[in-house]
C-alpha cells in the first residue's frame, strides 16, 4: 500500500479501531510515513490519543502527558454560558479539547465547539480571557491517564446552528453563571471568567 492508502484506510476505520491500533503496527505504518504524513496520522487518530498509542502498553498510561488546548465560555443572550456533562467522567465543563498539530488555539476553539455542540463560531468573534497553565490544570481519566492541560480560555457571544451533543457528552445545557453544576471538570476556568466578570461590572 502507498502512504495516501495507509493514511485514507486508518481514515476510514471506526473510532474504536483507530485507538486499538498497537504500537507495532505504528511502527511499521509510521516508518512508510515522511513528517507531514505522520502530522497527518496524528490528526486521523486524534493527538493525544496518538501520542499515547506511540508509547506502548507499558508506558502509555503511565507517562503525563502536557496538553495544549482551548475551552470556550458560550454565552446565551440571557447571560448564560453552556456546560457539557462529559460522558467519560460525568463532570460538568466547557466545550473545548486539545490542539491538533499545527493549530491555532483559535482553530482548536472553533472545531472543538462544532464537534461537541454542534454550533458554528466566527475566530473574529471569540475573546481571548486568559492563557491557563499550573497545578489546577492537572486532570486524570478513567484510564489512568494524567494530564496537564495548559488552556486558551475564549469567551463568545455570537453563534449559530442548533444545539446538538456529540458522543463525548452526555448533557449540554445553558447555566447561570452563579448556579452551575458543583461536580465540574473545570472549575478553574469557570472561577477565572467569574473574577474577570466581576471586575468589568464593578467598573461599569
Amino acid at each position: 500500500m502507498s502512504s495516501k492508502e495507509i493514511l485514507d484506510y486508518i481514515r476510514a476505520l471506526p473510532m474504536n479501531e483507530k485507538r486499538a491500533l498497537t504500537h507495532e503496527q505504528l511502527i511499521s505504518i509510521m516508518k512508510k510515513l515522511t513528517t507531514d504524513e505522520v502530522i497527518e496520522l496524528s490528526g486521523i487518530i486524534g493527538y493525544p490519543v496518538f501520542t499515547r498509542l506511540c508509547m506502548g502498553e507499558e508506558l502509555k498510561h503511565r507517562f503525563v502527558l502536557l496538553q495544549d488546548g482551548a475551552a470556550v465560555i458560550i454565552k446565551n443572550k440571557q447571560g448564560q454560558i453552556l456546560m457539557q456533562r462529559r460522558a467519560d467522567n460525568d463532570k460538568w465543563g466547557l466545550p473545548g479539547g486539545c490542539q491538533e498539530v499545527g493549530e491555532s488555539f483559535e482553530e482548536v476553539a472553533i472545531r472543538e465547539v462544532k464537534e461537541e455542540t454542534n454550533l458554528d463560531i466566527k475566530k473574529e468573534d471569540l475573546e481571548l480571557i486568559a492563557v491557563v497553565s499550573g497545578p489546577s490544570r492537572r486532570n486524570s481519566y478513567p484510564t489512568g491517564d494524567v494530564v496537564f492541560n495548559n488552556t486558551a480560555l475564549f469567551v463568545v457571544n455570537t453563534y449559530k446552528g442548533e444545539l446538538k451533543q456529540d458522543y463525548e457528552s452526555k448533557e449540554l445545557k445553558f447555566f447561570d453563571l452563579d448556579f452551575t453544576p458543583e461536580h465540574q471538570n473545570d472549575p478553574d476556568l469557570i472561577n477565572i471568567y467569574k473574577l474577570r466578570k466581576n471586575k468589568e461590572d464593578v467598573s461599569m
